[in-house]
């Protein structure tokens, strides 16, 4: 083979996965490497850094590699480091492109889980040929990926566009797990919906098949399964998170004019459950200018795919604009 090829990094708290991906978002091959097996970051690296090699050589595309693009949770773009993230055990600041890059001889770059998420939909996927878009990854918590004019917003810090970490209620409601009471994320997420179901089940006396379950059994999941069977509890529990989501957005929307905004991750595959409530509630609270201008869109990224293309997509975003990592 004589393509060019890029690796791309998803590191999560347990595992990571990474894949060779050409410029055409084929996948050539893929593979995962256990997270939290590794007491420190340079034994990861070391031990990531075979898994790459092996891998390139068995496809016989060594030559052809042009970068590796990581995402990784509260990763600095600018630093290409990885700054005291919850859910891995590396405390501190851990300089992780710097680590990698001593392993290879092409660019690395490094950001945020939901920023790889954005570029990935922008090359890859829904987003292609658009300007101006938000991406939200609604999982286990909110993230956000924001694109104005075909560039991402990092800010002068490398951290724009925490979205999650805005205000439902301020000083008040549920305690996030930044330390704050009240932030999004603790309302629109998967998490999120099953608070919110478990709250109506306290509140409400309405039949449901949820009573039916253990609260430590009660997930997302089946929440989603019971609302497919329109269970009333659990279409509450949809409607109320679509609608902090659709009110939020009416906010955002006023801040940066998105044309579209793409909903991707596990809370996202609920599909319409979640789509028409927050489209219906972000139209009913939107500055009027912005009425009915915006659409809001499941992410066209393969879920389990796309953290690999999302990362990938850093290395293709940079080299087409002509720019190379820090460290390059």
């Amino acid at each position: 083979m004589d393509k060019e090829v890029a690796i791309g990094l998803d590191i999560g708290g347990t595992n990571s996965v990474f894949g060779i991906v050409d410029k055409s978002g084929n996948i050539l091959y893929s593979g995962k490497v256990p997270t939290s097996e590794f007491e420190t970051a340079q034994g990861y690296v070391d031990y990531l850094s075979e898994q790459f090699h092996s891998a390139l050589n068995k496809l016989n595309l060594s030559e052809t590699l042009k970068g590796i693009g990581i995402g990784a949770p509260n990763g600095n773009f600018f630093k290409g480091t990885i700054e005291n993230a919850a859910n891995l055990q590396w405390k501190g600041i851990v300089p992780l492109v710097e680590l990698l890059h001593k392993h290879f001889g092409v660019p690395v770059s490094l950001t945020n889980d939901a920023n790889a998420a954005a570029l990935g939909e922008l090359l890859f996927g829904g987003a292609q040929g658009l300007q101006n878009f938000i991406v939200l990854t609604l999982g286990t918590g909110l993230g956000s990926g924001i694109v104005v004019n075909g560039d991402l917003v990092y800010g002068h810090d490398a951290y724009a566009g925490e979205l999650g970490h805005t205000f439902v209620y301020l000083n008040s409601g549920r305690i996030c797990g930044c330390g704050r009471r009240g932030c999004l994320e603790t309302y629109v997420s998967a998490q999120g919906l099953r608070r919110t179901a478990l709250e109506l089940l306290s509140e409400y006396n309405i039949q449901s098949e949820l009573r039916d379950v253990a609260v430590k059994d009660i997930t997302s999941e089946r929440v989603y399964n019971a609302a497919v069977n329109k269970d009333e509890i659990a279409l509450k529990a949809f409607d109320i998170t679509g609608k902090y989501l659709g009110m939020k957005l009416s906010d955002f929307v006023a801040t940066i004019s998105p044309s579209h905004v793409f909903l991707y991750g596990g809370l996202a595959k609920s599909g319409d459950l979640i789509l028409k409530p927050a489209k219906k509630y972000m139209e009913e609270n939107i500055f009027g200018q912005y009425k009915n201008k915006v659409k809001l869109l499941l992410s066209e990224l393969n879920e389990t795919n796309g953290a690999l293309l999302g990362s990938a997509a850093l290395v293709w975003k940079k080299r087409k604009k002509g720019k190379t990592s820090l460290l390059d």
